[in-house]
């Protein structure tokens, strides 16, 4: 019986299991932090409902005083119009061919370039690095007159190569992931040289799978870059069947004036396909950006 006793009983150093949910601490930080991120998620809201809700309103209501949220009598009317008056399945088709084989040599060039910084050697890396990082500060729209007339002399005027070629130099994709790099310890590299990996394999089996997160996020961003890109699209093509999305509805609004419904109609349908993909890899993207803090 005393040794029942002693097998059962607490010992004082023992605390009982809590039992029920655990009740959340707040703090005035955390509240604070809460409500600032709900207030700034509305204002970036707002714009977008205010967008979608003029789209499906007829034409003469999106002038009307006072001005009121919800449509009286809602239509898709000024959809079926930016569709009819352009070739919107050939602009997003080549809005999505563009954006991709951008998104894809981007992340090579940036990969293999942010590499060499990081972990090769060489006259003048210094100096090279420097420059690339002040290429960061150059607005694109200087380049606009070289790059028209070295698109011109290689003929790729109204061409794929010619929409793509210009944007995928990425000076910030470089720094960003060369800073990447430096925080990869060398062991794993070691490791591989070891087991016999050249330089191409180490970076391909090694560094890509490791850097997968923020790989993903610079993807993501370079795909959003290159899909809202107008200016360059607009300046390099002159053939409506080569137009991205951001141009062909840019020149159906030109055709039919200021129509507030039809407007916001165009930006509704050139958003939507973003929204789709950030919406698809919101995880990867705070995750990769998450890291790069870290990293960098």
């Amino acid at each position: 019986m005393t040794a029942l006793l002693e097998s059962t009983s607490v010992s004082p150093t023992t605390r009982p299991a809590r039992s029920g949910p655990v009740k959340p601490r707040w703090t005035f930080a955390g509240t604070a932090t809460t409500v600032g991120a709900v207030i700034l998620a509305i204002v970036w809201l707002v714009p977008l409902l205010w967008a979608l809700d003029t789209s499906l309103k007829p034409e003469p209501e999106t002038t009307r005083a006072p001005i009121t949220w919800f449509p009286q009598s809602p239509t898709i009317g000024a959809y079926r119009s930016v569709i009819d008056q352009g070739d919107l399945i050939r602009w997003f088709l080549n809005s999505t061919i563009v954006s991709i084989l951008v998104t894809a040599l981007t992340l090579v060039v940036s990969v293999l370039a942010a590499y060499g910084f990081s972990r090769t050697t060489f006259p003048g890396r210094r100096v090279l690095f420097g420059i690339i990082i002040a290429g960061i500060l150059v607005p694109p729209q200087v380049l606009i007159v070289p790059l028209f007339q070295e698109m011109t002399r290689l003929g790729l005027v109204d061409t794929y190569f010619g929409i793509v070629l210009p944007q995928v130099v990425a000076p910030v994709m470089v720094f960003v992931l060369k800073k990447f790099f430096d925080g990869i310890s060398r062991d794993y590299e070691d490791a591989a040289r070891v087991d016999g990996a050249s330089r191409w394999r180490i970076v391909w089996s090694v560094m890509v799978p490791m850097s997968r997160p923020i790989l993903v996020a610079v993807g993501i961003f370079t795909f959003i870059g290159a899909w809202n890109n107008f200016l360059w699209p607009f300046i390099v093509t002159t053939d409506p069947s080569m137009m991205t999305i951001p141009v062909g509805l840019a020149n159906v609004q030109g055709s039919y004036g200021l129509r507030y419904a039809q407007i916001m109609a165009s930006a509704v349908l050139g958003g939507l396909p973003l929204l789709i993909v950030y919406a698809l890899f919101q995880r990867n993207v705070v995750r990769g950006v998450g890291d790069a803090g870290i990293k960098g």
